[in-house]
């Protein structure tokens, strides 16, 4: 079947006045989730997949946006004949809360001031995600999830959906992730975040009351992200040492064309971009880890998941690397559940999950349409 778009999608917003318990303290009194949604649910209500975003992926997963005109971010693998075939399956992404794309999140006005909520808007967790997704499900009248599938971030909220609501996934597509974040992860998060609090227009998390953006945090700390989303190999590929100039004009400026990208890319990202969100997203990710409550032991955390997995990985991933995926396999196997691995050889890093990639999407269409609902 020839794949083709989704075609023209229009975000719907869903409120929900039941406060919402967080795991850092506190709760939602009340919330937004803004989704999107392909496809037909079917009769029985079976064949529904939700897909789970990454760091600054959004709930426009697919299609053309009516409003913007832009493409979804994961539009080469969502739609008619495509892997995740919109034919079978009735998809829905959602922007997380704490999100900047109309989910309630640090721009959104807290019911208690009438102002944005702006530092004051609470950490939210993977495990909290999870918990409204739920009840946009419920919403939706969704019992069950056929697939729950995301990458890198996106990734460990589909882990975490089949610990916290087993009976409610039959598989899980665990894409690029890990089950918990290195010290070296960590660490380049911190980094991030702290080229944002020490902007000068940050002001404490409320910038929005004084009209200014942190543009130069936000731009930077896209920047370090970048660096650690692509392999050494792609960036020398792409740029290698190539001088812009034909030979050094010994400047602090722009010389090389790495140094052009990344600049690029960190004042694009500050332009739609919020600052909050990214703080409080970088956090949800150092925080997540499903055996702290099990004392380190992941065959026993994951030992409550009943879904079937495919977990991908990619060789030249260092920011998740196939490592990781492999503990997640093992576990799964010492689990007694049933699992596929692929380690797939792509030269573009931790971005090739988001990329249109011969290998890795025969892997994903040889297991989607075997799932049966």
């Amino acid at each position: 079947m020839h794949a083709q778009s989704v075609g023209t999608v229009a975000p719907q917003t869903a409120h929900f006045t039941e406060p919402l318990p967080l795991k850092s303290g506190g709760a939602l009194p009340e919330y937004d989730l803004v989704y999107e949604t392909y496809g037909q649910l079917n009769a029985e209500r079976s064949n529904a997949v939700l897909v789970c975003h990454a760091l600054s992926g959004s709930h426009h997963v697919a299609g053309i946006d009516a409003t913007t005109g832009a493409v979804g971010w994961w539009d080469n693998l969502v739609g008619p004949g495509k892997p995740l075939d919109t034919n079978r399956f009735f998809v829905i992404g959602v922007n997380n809360l704490g999100g900047c794309y109309g989910s309630s999140g640090p721009k959104s006005i807290n019911p208690a001031t009438g102002k944005p909520w702006g530092a004051d808007f609470p950490f939210v967790t993977v495990e909290d995600w999870v918990v409204a997704q739920a009840r946009l499900a419920d919403r939706l009248g969704i019992g069950r999830f056929a697939a729950v599938v995301g990458g890198s971030l996106g990734g460990m909220q589909a882990l975490s959906w089949t610990l916290q609501y087993p009976d409610r996934v039959a598989h899980a597509l665990v894409i690029a992730s890990a089950p918990k974040l290195t010290a070296q992860n960590i660490a380049f998060n911190e980094v991030a975040r702290q080229a944002i609090l020490k902007d000068p227009d940050f002001h404490g998390g409320h910038y929005y009351e004084h009209g200014v953006v942190p543009v130069r945090g936000l731009a930077l700390a896209r920047m370090v992200g970048h660096i650690t989303y692509l392999s050494d190999d792609a960036m020398g590929q792409k740029f290698g040492r190539t001088l812009r100039h034909d030979k050094p004009v010994f400047s602090y400026d722009v010389e090389f064309e790495i140094e052009s990208y990344l600049r690029y890319q960190g004042d694009k990202f500050a332009g739609f971009f919020d600052a909050n969100t990214y703080l409080l997203t970088t956090k949800a990710l150092d925080y997540y880890d499903p055996a702290f409550d099990f004392n380190g032991d992941l065959v026993a955390a994951l030992g409550r998941a009943k879904a079937e997995f495919l977990v991908v990985s990619f060789s030249t991933d260092w920011r998740f690397s196939p490592a990781r995926s492999r503990e997640i396999v093992y576990a799964l196997m010492h689990s007694d559940r049933r699992v596929s691995y692929a380690e797939v050889d792509c030269a573009a890093g931790h971005d090739s999950f988001l990329l249109d990639e011969p290998q890795y999407h025969a892997v994903l269409r040889a297991y989607i349409d075997n799932i049966r609902f």
